[in-house]
């Protein structure tokens, strides 16, 4: 099962807005995991994603940065 990471924090309307749709896909896909890490916890993290949060990782490590539409995300979430 591949794993995701989404870099965001607990403040962030659009970090929520990412999840929801991340969340669809879960159900409509079934095939993935999503950890969620909230950058505030720490600098090195906050200084990479800060001004660009939500982030989603693929576990390849390559980056989804918002803002992402649905087809975009159902592209990079089967890649």
């Amino acid at each position: 099962m591949k794993k995701f990471r989404l870099y965001g924090t607990s403040a962030c309307h659009l970090c929520e807005l990412a999840l929801a749709m991340i969340a669809n896909h879960q159900v409509a896909m079934g095939c993935f995991d999503v950890e969620v890490v909230d950058i505030s916890a720490s600098d090195t993290l906050f200084a990479r994603y800060g001004a660009t949060i939500p982030v989603l990782q693929h576990p390849d490590s390559r980056e989804l940065n918002w803002p992402f539409n649905t087809q975009q995300l159902r592209d990079f979430l089967a890649s």
